[in-house]
C-alpha cells in the first residue's frame, strides 16, 4: 500500500489530516503575528484567526445577520393563508 501524505496543498488550498493535539488547536486558531485567515488545524481550507480584531468584526457581522433573519421569521403575518389563490395565464 502507498503512502499518502497527510498534509499539504491542493490548486492552492491547504489540507492537513493528521490527528489533531489541543495544542495545535488553540494554536491554530490564535495567531497574533497573522492574518485574519489561517490555516484549518484539521481539514481543508482556512479558517478565522481570533487573534485578528478583524475576524471579530465578521463573526459580529454574521450574528448580526443571523438575529435578524431569526427576528423576522417571527414577524410573518398569517392572515395571507386567508386569501384564494391568484390565477396567472403566461402567453
Amino acid at each position: 500500500m502507498s503512502d499518502k501524505p497527510q498534509s499539504g496543498e491542493l490548486f492552492g488550498v491547504p489540507y492537513n489530516f493528521e490527528r489533531p493535539s489541543l495544542g495545535r488547536m488553540l494554536s491554530a486558531y490564535w495567531q497574533p503575528g497573522g492574518g485574519m485567515l489561517v490555516e484549518k488545524p484539521f481539514g481543508i481550507g482556512y479558517t478565522l484567526n481570533l487573534a485578528n480584531w478583524r475576524s471579530w468584526l465578521v463573526l459580529g457581522v454574521a450574528a448580526a445577520l443571523f438575529y435578524q433573519q431569526k427576528g423576522s421569521i417571527g414577524s410573518v403575518d398569517d392572515d395571507d393563508s386567508d386569501e384564494d389563490p391568484v390565477e396567472v395565464i403566461v402567453d
